[in-house]
């Protein structure tokens, strides 16, 4: 018998995705159905119960050890590429003078707690600063304003989940997308509070989701190019090489959406300054 919480494949799809059941109904149909949400791609779909299986522990720890080796293999190159530029900088530093780093501010806003948890550990093993908040991606677009003023970041987040609808055809139209249209509405708030793509850089979308829309509403970078799932961990990679490149040089567009877990099919942007700055000299106290 399965039940909200439970780790499930689709057999339709033989078991290519891991998912949680998130709630059970019986349709209008009188069919079982079970509203899922990917374990770790950003896709919300709706199943019939009877195709869907559940998913051994030593099956779904074996899963997460591999998306936690990946994420660390792009933790390390990140390290990697911010040490490279702190020699760079500091060769310029000829009277040895100390310095500090402010790395760009970010608020995030997610659809999926679980999500947002996971977003936020990788988020201080990066030593990015984040003001994180779960809410439903129907809700962001009356949050956002409020949130901006409240913390004034440098960069922004608009995720949770998405889906473009089973049986439509129409990739153009809004409708067609689950929660499309918020992330959409999230981001024309936030640009009714910050026009400037310079000062307020912006990630907005999740899998599937209308790329060209969220673009055209004002994000710095959107998903999903291809109409692909992205994964849970793509929004952070984007964050962390905005906050860690210098104010004075722009992000690099192909490197950071090719330091994403999912790259080019799931993730693009536009030119976009980086937010970290170095400061000097560094106080004693």
């Amino acid at each position: 018998m399965l039940e909200p919480g439970d780790i499930v494949g689709r057999k339709s799809y033989n078991r290519d995705l891991y998912f949680k059941i998130c709630e059970l109904y019986t349709d209008s149909d009188g069919r079982q159905m079970a509203k899922i949400h990917g374990l770790d791609v950003r896709l919300c779909a709706d199943a019939p119960v009877d195709d869907l299986e559940k998913i051994s522990a030593d099956k779904v720890a074996e899963h997460w050890r591999k998306v936690m080796m990946k994420s660390g293999e792009l933790i390390k190159r990140s390290f990697a590429r911010r040490d490279q530029e702190q020699v760079r900088i500091h060769s310029r530093n000829a009277e040895k003078v100390t310095t500090f780093n402010i790395p760009g501010r970010v608020l995030h806003m997610d659809g999926d707690s679980d999500y947002l948890d996971l977003c936020v550990a990788t988020y201080k093993q990066l030593g990015v600063t984040c003001h994180a908040y779960h809410i439903n991606e129907k809700k962001q677009p009356a949050e956002v304003s409020q949130l901006l003023q409240k913390h004034n970041p440098d960069i922004l987040v608009a995720t949770g989940h998405d889906s473009f609808i089973k049986g439509k055809k129409d990739f153009k139209n809004l409708d067609n997308y689950r929660n499309s249209r918020y992330f959409v509405e999230a981001v024309q708030a936030a640009r009714r509070y910050e026009k400037s793509r310079d000062d307020l850089v912006i990630f907005a979308g999740a899998c599937q989701s209308h790329y060209e829309a969220i673009l055209e509403a004002g994000a710095n970078f959107a998903s999903s190019p291809e109409r692909v799932l992205i994964h849970a961990f793509d929004p952070v990679f984007i964050v962390e090489r905005v906050a860690y490149t210098p104010v004075h040089l722009p992000v690099e567009l192909r490197e950071t959406i090719e330091a994403t877990i999912t790259g080019y099919p799931g993730i693009g942007g536009v030119d976009t300054p980086g937010k970290f700055r170095l400061g000097a000299p560094k106080s004693a106290y």
